[in-house]
C-alpha cells in the first residue's frame, strides 16, 4: 500500500537526495532562494527538455528565443511593469508578520473547500459503491451551505480586486474574520501596494548611471523580439516564440519551499494570432496544455482548471491550470489571452510599428497573443511532491520510493554488479559505458544489493540492472523494475532497446 507523505518529508527528502538545498546554507541561508543538487539540475533539465520538445520540436510554427536578462528600463515602462506590478500586503501588527492580502482570502476559500471534500469523503465511506458523487454535491446541504458562502466570498472578492479597492479588501479580510496564524490575532494594518521588481544600475559612477531592473518576466523579451523573428525566420501568423529563463520578484511573501521563489525560472510561449480570432486559440492551448501534463501519467484529478476572477490590465480571458500540492490547489501555469496590449505598448514607447502585413488580409495589423507560462521550479515542486510515496512492503517493511515519470527520471538506469569481485565490477562498467551514450546511468558497489535497491528506489532511478556470476557465462543481467519491483533477465544485446521501450 503506498501513501503520500506530508510536506515536510518532501522538502527534507529533497535535501538528503540531492535535489535542493538551501541556498547559501553555510552562512544560515537566503530566505525564498535555493540551489539545485546533483540529482535536482537532472531533473529540472528533463522537464525543461520535455517543455523544450513538446512546444518547439513538435510545431514547425513555434521557434525559440534566449533574450537578456538586462533590458531597456522603458521596457518595464511600457509593460505596466513600473506602475503596476504590485502585490497588495497587509501585516499583523501583533506578530510583525507581512502577508499578501489576496492570499489570505484565497487560503480561507480553500480551507471551506475543503471542508466541502470532507462531506463528501463521508458520503462515499457511508455509500460506498452506490455513491453518485455529482448528486451528492447538488443536495447535501452542508455542501450547499458551503458553496454558497464560498460563491459569496468569490464574487465581493473579484469585486474589490477588480476596483482595486484596498479598504475593501481589508475589510472583507475583517468581515471574513481571518486570523494571523503566528499570533491568532485580526489586528491587521491597511492594505497597500509593494512593487515587486528588483531595481539595479548600471555604469562605472553610480549618481550617473541607468536604473536597470532584473526582469519579472521572460514575456517582455519575446515581444520586444517579435520582428527580429518574423523577419529573419520569414513566420506566418500564427506562429509562436518559446523561452526558457529566469525571473527575479521581490516576494515579500516569500514561502512553501520552491513553490514561490525571489529567483525562479520560467518556460513561456507568446503566440502570435489574427485579431478576432484569438479566443479560439486561447481554447486550443488550454486544451493541449492540459494534455500535456496529463501525458506525464499523473491522474486527471490531481489538475483543475481555474478562471480568472480579476482579469489582468492586458487580457481578455485567463486561466489557471492547477495543481494539487500537498497544501492543495494553487496555480502550476496559466494561459492567458493577451490581446494587443503588449505589442500596442512597445510600438508606442518605442517609436517603432511591430505590425505583422497578412498577404491573404493584403493588410498589416498588430497581432494579438496567447501565452502559456509555467514555472520550472512549480513543475518541478509538482511532480517531485507527487512521486515521492512510502510504501508498505508485504512483509511489514516500508520503502520510500520516488516514482517520478520515466522521461524526467534523473537517472534511467542504475548498474549494479552483485559482489565487488569474480570480474563483476568490470562487466558492470561495460554494460554502463554501453548506456552512458543514450542515457544517465548511475553505477554503484556499495552495500548490500537490497540496500542499493532501495537507494535508487528513493531518487527515482527506474531500472536497476544487476551484473551476477551468470552474466559472465550467458551475457545477460537481471532487471528490476523500480515501482513494481519485479525483476526479469535481459540479454545484454537487447538491453538498451529493452529500457527504451
Amino acid at each position: 500500500m503506498k501513501k503520500e507523505v506530508d510536506f515536510t518529508k518532501v522538502v527534507a527528502h529533497a535535501k538528503e537526495y540531492g535535489f535542493v538545498f538551501p541556498s547559501s546554507e553555510i552562512y544560515d541561508g537566503l530566505a525564498a532562494v535555493y540551489d539545485y543538487g546533483q540529482l535536482g539540475v537532472e531533473l529540472k533539465n528533463n522537464i525543461k527538455q520535455y517543455w523544450w520538445r513538446a512546444m518547439v520540436q513538435m510545431h514547425e510554427n513555434i521557434v525559440g528565443l534566449d533574450s537578456a536578462i538586462f533590458m531597456h528600463p522603458r521596457i518595464w515602462k511600457a509593460s505596466g511593469h513600473v506602475d503596476a506590478f504590485n502585490d497588495p500586503l497587509i501585516d499583523n501588527k501583533d506578530s510583525k508578520k507581512r502577508y499578501r492580502a489576496d492570499v489570505l482570502i484565497e487560503d480561507h476559500i480553500a480551507k471551506m473547500e475543503e471542508k466541502i471534500e470532507k462531506e463528501v469523503e463521508k458520503g462515499r465511506k457511508r455509500w460506498g459503491e452506490s455513491f453518485d458523487e455529482a448528486q451528492f454535491r447538488a443536495t447535501n446541504a452542508r455542501v450547499l451551505e458551503h458553496q454558497q458562502k464560498i460563491d459569496e466570498i468569490h464574487t465581493r472578492f473579484a469585486e474589490v480586486m477588480n476596483a482595486n479597492d484596498l479598504a475593501g479588501l481589508k475589510q472583507l479580510i475583517l468581515d471574513l474574520e481571518i486570523v494571523c496564524p503566528i499570533s491568532g490575532t485580526r489586528n491587521w494594518t491597511d492594505v497597500r501596494q509593494f512593487n515587486l521588481m528588483f531595481a539595479t544600475k548600471m555604469g562605472s559612477v553610480i549618481d550617473d548611471s541607468d536604473t536597470l531592473y532584473l526582469r519579472p518576466e521572460t514575456a517582455q523579451g519575446i515581444f520586444v523580439n517579435f520582428l527580429n523573428v518574423q523577419k529573419s525566420g520569414r513566420m506566418k501568423v500564427p506562429f509562436g516564440i518559446a523561452q526558457i529563463g529566469k525571473a527575479f520578484r521581490n516576494e515579500i511573501v516569500a514561502r512553501q519551499f520552491i513553490f514561490r521563489m525571489r529567483e525562479f525560472e520560467q518556460m513561456e510561449m507568446q503566440f502570435f494570432v489574427r485579431p478576432g480570432t484569438e479566443l479560439e486559440w486561447f481554447k486550443h492551448w488550454k486544451e493541449e496544455r492540459m494534455q500535456w501534463h496529463q501525458a506525464l501519467g499523473i491522474p486527471a484529478e490531481c489538475y483543475r482548471f481555474h478562471d480568472h476572477e480579476k482579469l489582468a490590465h492586458y487580457a481578455n480571458a485567463a486561466t489557471d491550470i492547477e495543481f494539487r500540492f500537498p497544501f492543495g490547489f494553487k496555480e502550476l501555469e496559466g494561459i492567458h489571452s493577451r490581446t494587443d496590449f503588449d505589442l500596442g505598448r512597445h510600438s508606442e514607447f518605442s517609436g517603432k510599428k511591430l505590425q505583422y502585413f497578412d498577404p491573404e488580409l493584403n493588410e498589416s495589423y498588430t497581432p494579438y497573443v496567447i501565452e502559456t507560462s509555467i514555472g520550472v521550479d512549480r513543475m518541478f515542486l509538482a511532480v517531485f511532491s507527487h512521486a515521492l510515496k512510502e510504501e508498505t512492503l508485504e512483509d511489514g517493511s516500508v520503502r520510500t520510493v520516488l516514482s517520478l515519470p520515466t522521461r524526467l527520471a534523473p537517472y534511467k538506469a542504475a548498474v549494479l554488479p552483485l559482489v565487488k569481485k569474480d570480474g563483476l565490477p568490470e562487466k558492470a562498467r561495460e554494460v554502463q559505458h554501453l548506456l552512458m551514450p543514450d542515457m544517465m546511468v548511475q553505477y554503484d558497489e556499495k552495500d548490500a544489493i537490497g540496500r542499493r535497491y532501495r537507494r535508487q528506489d528513493a531518487i527515482g532511478t527506474p531500472f536497476c540492472i544487476t551484473v551476477d556470476n551468470d552474466t559472465l557465462n550467458d551475457n545477460s543481467v537481471t532487471v528490476r523494475h523500480r515501482d513494481t519491483m519485479q525483476q526479469e533477465r535481459v540479454s545484454i544485446d537487447q538491453l538498451l532497446n529493452r529500457i527504451k521501450n
